[in-house]
């Protein structure tokens, strides 16, 4: 007998069976994300399906299929949607399994898996119609917003740091520096999470891409420095400039960017301070308001990136003192 822990668990069971007469013989979490969202395992006839449960007061499923089928005719591989309750925030799903990019990275896979990882990339990047795709555009609104969770949920809330008026002024400027790089980049169709735990890894048409509902329309380096500099596992210079070349190579003879590579390179370190400083806040938030503090283990990878990477740019030296002298001890206090 299948039993659910929950109410809304057991009103998913009831669709599956009663709706869609599934004869369930097995039901088991498969994953939460950072979200609301929460993720099953069913097997039906020897087949697995994934069922995703949105709680409608709390998340839309209504972007995820509208995207899953703008990557789908953009022939990169995202679960097929079998079936959708929008009412009550259910959705049948493609299976994937649980093997996810960052369980199969190391030493010796991580060139092949980020050349598929970084093609499929491309693709989606190429493929998409940006003026017809009615994604919302990552507006400086939006970026400066992703930053103040920097501000709002680490330094003042996890940190405890009060801020003196001259270094609100120096974090204002550099918010101001990085958004102004980011807008002038060159704008495609942006996943907004392309990182190793959102890319499933495959036997076949590898990567399966996941967790794609925030698409927009945004800078052209978001997503590769995402992957590439990822929160949950760290690569060398090196590697990270063998994958990013022949990756830049293909946007340029695609005519997706026009500058040259060292312009990219620089265009991608300063949007990873953005994504990075973002996250960082996103972490924290995680951990105070959503009582989810497993995250907390990630900060310290992440803030490193935002120290190593603004050391390089004279623009962003008193934002990286800022972070040596007075974030960084807060940081190792408080987590």
């Amino acid at each position: 007998m299948i039993t659910a822990s929950d109410d809304r668990a057991k009103a998913i069971l009831q669709w599956l069976t009663n709706d869609l007469n599934l004869d369930i013989t097995q039901f088991e979490p498969a994953s939460s994300d950072a979200s609301f969202r929460r993720y099953f395992r069913v097997q039906h006839q020897q087949q697995h399906y994934i069922v995703m449960d949105a709680p409608p007061d709390k998340e839309d499923t209504a972007p995820f299929i509208k995207v899953a089928q703008l990557f789908a005719q953009a022939q990169v591989n995202v679960p097929d949607i079998i079936q959708h309750n929008n009412q009550q925030g259910f959705l049948l799903l493609e299976d994937f399994g649980s093997s996810c990019l960052l369980d199969q990275l190391n030493d010796t896979t991580v060139e092949a898996l980020y050349k598929d990882a970084l093609n499929s990339l491309f693709t989606l990047q190429n493929n998409v119609d940006i003026q017809n795709c009615d994604l919302p555009h990552y507006t400086p609104e939006l970026l400066q917003t992703e930053l103040l969770l920097f501000s709002d949920w680490f330094l003042k809330q996890q940190c405890k740091l009060t801020l003196t008026h001259a270094q609100q002024t120096i974090i204002n400027d550099s918010y101001d520096f990085l958004i102004n790089s980011a807008i002038q980049q060159a704008q495609v169709c942006v996943h907004r999470d392309y990182h190793s735990r959102n890319l499933m890894h495959l036997s076949a048409n590898n990567p399966g891409i996941i967790d794609f509902q925030d698409a927009v329309i945004g800078p052209v380096s978001y997503d590769a420095v995402s992957l590439l500099r990822d929160c949950y596992i760290s690569w060398s210079d090196a590697q990270i400039e063998s994958c990013l070349l022949p990756y830049f190579q293909q946007l340029k003879q695609a005519k997706l960017v026009a500058c040259d590579f060292d312009q990219f390179k620089r265009d991608f370190d300063l949007m990873g301070i953005q994504r990075h400083l973002k996250a960082i806040g996103i972490f924290s938030r995680l951990n105070i308001r959503d009582g989810k503090p497993a995250y907390l283990r990630d900060i310290p990878r992440t803030l490193n990136y935002v120290i190593n990477i603004s050391k390089h740019y004279p623009e962003l030296n008193e934002f990286h003192a800022f972070l040596v002298q007075n974030v960084l001890p807060a940081s190792k206090r408080t987590l």
